[in-house]
């Protein structure tokens, strides 16, 4: 009998049946297992989205099953795939493993980019479609507008606490002092704080002000611990791109049961502190802060700009 965690899901590692090489980790639930054995194509579970998909379905880079193999514990799943289309990969690579860890823990890119992300998954998206027609008249933007202005102040934003890690200013700023202490149980408890504050603004159990100046100032508190988080683990931007799991996170509009779950599962793959969770967490906490700006009726840049205009004050950008 197969063991799915507590959240019924299964870790699956696809390798191409060909050439051996390992192209993408994802997670299955049992509804995902069913459908890949049934359809003889994988299909796996979203944590963010929490829903079961079928690898492919947006870009056409399906996989097609050759063989299902099951680990000792009964834990996690082999499968082995023909990989159709460019690649398995939502960046553009083949594998999801195109990068290579060096000895100063920078990366190297070993791999070539074979299709460009913005155009498979966002391309298709027209002006007249409905979907962002209404996220145009609720931030003023079309939905490429907002993520370019919100990745650029994200940007600028985490520049500053990546200088303020690199330079310490500890006497003057207690970020850096934060940075340089690079507690790593000490930020994912006050995330927890800061998360849970940001849930019980919309629930009406946390009031300062009104709610929607609330979720700004709570959502650009979650997102000021996610940035650290990021900066003390030496995290590129392209590695967590903060931007897209906000605006990914206003447009879904998840359930509060939901999010309630997606809050757990940050902070515990967060407290597990590899790269790779680290990275899963990050995407479901910035994930939050859209949902919240949702549930709010506020733009999803809004926290950021908040943050960007007390940075301002303080000097630390112009």
């Amino acid at each position: 009998m197969l063991k799915f965690d507590r959240q019924g899901l299964l870790p699956v590692v696809i390798q191409d049946d060909a050439s051996n090489e390992v192209l993408m980790v994802a997670f299955m639930n049992q509804e995902a297992l069913h459908l890949t054995r049934k359809t003889g194509y994988t299909h796996f579970f979203s944590r963010s989205r929490n829903i079961t998909w079928r690898k492919g379905e947006q870009s056409g880079n399906v996989q097609e099953v050759r063989a299902i193999f099951v680990n000792c514990e009964e834990n996690s799943l082999l499968i082995r795939v023909v990989q159709h289309g460019s690649g398995a990969c939502h960046m553009g690579y083949r594998s999801c493993f195109y990068r290579r860890l060096q000895d100063d823990d920078t990366y190297e890119t070993i791999n070539e980019r074979l299709f460009d992300p913005e155009i498979v998954y966002k391309g298709t998206r027209s002006a007249a479609d409905p979907a962002d027609e209404k996220f145009l008249i609720a931030t003023g933007y079309t939905h490429n507008q907002a993520q370019k202005k919100l990745e650029a102040e994200l940007r600028q934003l985490y520049g500053v606490y990546l200088y303020l890690r690199d330079n310490d200013m500890s006497e003057e700023s207690n970020t850096s002092r934060l940075l340089q202490e690079r507690s790593h149980s000490y930020l994912v408890a006050r995330l927890a704080d800061e998360l849970q504050e940001l849930a019980d603004v919309q629930s009406g159990e946390h009031v300062h002000t009104n709610r929607q100046d609330d979720t700004i100032l709570e959502g650009s508190q979650v997102s000021y611990w996610l940035l650290l988080l990021a900066a003390t683990e030496n995290m590129h931007y392209e590695d967590f791109t903060p931007h897209a799991s906000i605006l990914s996170g206003y447009r879904e509009h998840s359930s509060e049961s939901t999010t309630i779950e997606q809050r757990q599962d940050c902070l515990s793959l967060l407290a597990a502190d590899t790269f790779d969770t680290n990275i899963q967490g990050l995407h479901l906490g910035f994930a939050l802060v859209g949902w919240a700006c949702a549930e709010a009726g506020v733009s999803p840049l809004s926290p950021a700009e908040y943050d960007l205009a007390q940075m301002r004050r303080k000097g630390l950008v112009r």
